[in-house]
């Protein structure tokens, strides 16, 4: 089975919007990661680097998919 282009859109927004923001409460748990390296990072060990990849990775994946898809997508005949 060949996956679409528009396939691979809806599983990456579908996992951006649960691995991606999860655990939601009190702040998505990748903006935590973020900031805090943003920040400096100071304290972070090896499970933090892990985690901020992990966490992010559906964001990265969702962002090449969209690229994807707009790359593939078939030109518009505006002209008729």
């Amino acid at each position: 089975m060949k996956f679409k282009p528009s396939d691979h859109l809806k599983l990456a927004f579908i996992l951006s919007i649960t691995l991606g923001l999860a655990p939601y409460y009190p702040i998505p748990h990748s903006y935590e990661k973020l900031k805090w390296l943003i920040e400096g990072g100071n304290g972070m060990q090896l499970l933090d680097y892990f985690d901020l990849i992990f966490h992010n990775l559906p964001w990265i994946y969702l962002i090449v998919a969209i690229i994807n898809w707009l790359s593939k997508r078939k030109p518009s005949n505006s002209a008729n």
